[in-house]
């Protein structure tokens, strides 16, 4: 096979076989990878010119009940610092965000008992009747039909629940005692009922291989979401897998952009995890054909408490507060910053 073909094929069809994708990631090397970030912003352009949607970020809780091996949230971790935001607090963030010109507000936390369907529903309804023209994304894990039902209902637009891994082995050994076939059930509900739904998987987990992306890379072609979040694994000092090496930039560059290829109108987030790990990862991941990104709206109070990974970014170009600074750089790089709800475009 010869992997500049393979691209193509991409980049014509929006698809390529398990097998081509495996030899892709197996042999590409720097003069194919310029070639598979061009074609992947060639497609990302065409659709969205050269815009990029923000997102203001409001992370909710730091609670969870659940235990996943590398998560700083995770509830064995006896030094994870714990907060809840009440409705006033998130309403009053959600508010500030739209001064900002935010016009999409995402509300993340830990999957937090204390945030009952019925709260939830206080939530949705008191944002959205402050900022009824804007879009309310959730991502709050795993809940049952009725509740993600309950929700839509509310007036939230969009859910993302990153599956992290569509292989079942690998998925189960970082999620502890949790069911890989839930995590799928929930994805296919939030399409189901409506919701702009995102998947998403991370780059570099422990024992990962190219055969898992690949699977990755199949379950979303196959899934269709409308949001697609990707970002390297990055280990946390507090947590089982905190000696493990973390994912590359470079890895996560071209799962980014072959995604892109797969699903030419994803909404797709050049992450925080990206910053993270380089100070220009942020750009990277643009140029590779990410269209979204996510700067924190969380009161400072709170923001290091949220802490998910080690070294997550609390630089200037993740703080909602420095969108003119965000602004001026993203300019500076070649992109717009557009202020608009920015769905997918199957959605409008």
């Amino acid at each position: 096979m010869d992997i500049k073909a393979i691209i193509q094929k991409l980049y014509d069809t929006n698809d390529a076989s398990r097998e081509e994708l495996l030899y892709l990631l197996d042999n590409i090397d720097d003069d194919s990878k310029k070639f598979l970030i061009d074609k992947a912003y060639k497609t990302r352009y065409k659709y969205f010119k050269n815009t990029v949607f923000m997102r203001g970020l409001i992370e909710i809780s730091s609670y969870c009940k659940k235990d996943c091996l590398y998560c700083g949230l995770r509830r064995s971790n006896k030094n994870a610092q714990r907060y809840r935001l009440d409705v006033d607090d998130i309403v009053e963030c959600a508010k500030r965000g739209d001064e900002l010109g935010y016009k999409t507000i995402v509300l993340q936390g830990g999957e937090d008992a204390f945030y009952t369907d019925e709260k939830m529903i206080q939530i949705i309804k008191a944002i959205k009747k402050e900022l009824p023209n804007n879009a309310l994304t959730l991502s709050i894990g795993e809940r049952s039909y009725d509740s993600y039902k309950k929700l839509y209902e509310a007036g939230a637009d969009r859910f993302l629940l990153r599956h992290e891994s569509a292989t079942k082995s690998l998925y189960e050994s970082i999620h502890n005692n949790e069911s890989f076939e839930e995590r799928i059930r929930c994805l296919r509900n939030l399409k189901e009922i409506g919701f702009q739904a995102g998947a998403g998987f991370m780059v570099g987990l422990p024992n990962q291989t190219n055969e898992d992306l690949v699977n990755d890379l199949r379950f979303i072609k196959e899934l269709e979401p409308a949001m697609c979040g990707i970002g390297p694994f990055i280990p946390h000092k507090d947590t089982p897998l905190r000696d493990c090496s973390a994912g590359t930039i470079e890895k996560t560059v071209i799962l980014l952009a072959i995604t892109r290829l797969l699903l030419p109108k994803v909404l797709l987030p050049a992450t925080t995890a990206l910053s993270s790990i380089d100070s220009n990862g942020r750009n990277e991941g643009l140029r590779a054909g990410a269209n979204v990104i996510m700067p924190n709206l969380s009161p400072m109070s709170v923001r290091k408490k949220y802490s998910l990974y080690n070294n997550k970014a609390f630089i200037l170009d993740e703080d909602a507060e420095y969108r003119d600074s965000i602004e001026e750089k993203l300019k500076e790089a070649g992109f717009e910053l557009v202020v608009s709800r920015g769905d997918n475009p199957d959605f409008i």
